[in-house]
């Protein structure tokens, strides 16, 4: 089990939506979701199509700063977000990894699941949640506009991509004192 002295990686649920700590159990059901869309992963830091996927599922479940989910609507695996290198110290995390399977893109389910980590990481103290996006994905971008985070800028270069693209990275956020105005 994963240190989490903020105890982040708890299940989550608001009616049919659940989110529940990624485990081995959920391999084959994310494959076959990740599988639905191949072109998506050419703007994504790292790959979960076919060819990578079980690379990256193991590298995801053993790395020590991801704390990942699994999205279930009802009884659909719906897609996985993660907390990424939450700081107790600075009582900050990043929440990215998201991936939600086409069918489930563009409606309510994205804002939900953002939500819900939201109101759970400021419970457990958090001051600061991130949002980290390339710089290419427009589609994502506007879906962190739509769940109320700020923009706060772009780091040239920020990373390097599975496919060694030298990444920009759109930096977002939602900080404590925005809870009013999100209603969390």
């Amino acid at each position: 089990m994963k240190p989490d002295p903020l105890g982040l990686l708890a299940p989550l649920s608001e009616g049919d939506l659940r989110l529940v700590p990624l485990a081995e159990v959920h391999r084959d059901d994310l494959r076959a979701a990740c599988a639905e869309d191949p072109e998506i992963w050419s703007i994504y830091a790292v790959s979960y199509a076919p060819e990578q996927f079980d690379v990256s599922f193991d590298a995801l479940l053993s790395n020590p700063a991801r704390m990942p989910f699994a999205i279930f609507v009802g009884e659909t695996l719906a897609g996985m977000t993660a907390w990424i290198d939450p700081d107790p110290k600075r009582l900050s995390a990043e929440i990215g990894n998201t991936y939600l399977r086409p069918i489930f893109r563009g409606g309510v389910i994205n804002g939900r699941q953002k939500r819900l980590l939201f109101g759970h990481g400021f419970a457990c103290g958090l001051k600061r949640i991130q949002l980290t996006v390339d710089a290419r994905n427009a589609r994502s971008q506007a879906a962190c506009r739509k769940v109320g985070a700020t923009f706060e800028g772009v780091l040239r270069n920020h990373m390097i991509t599975w496919t060694g693209f030298e990444r920009d990275s759109a930096i977002f956020s939602v900080v404590e004192r925005d809870r009013e105005r999100l209603g969390l």
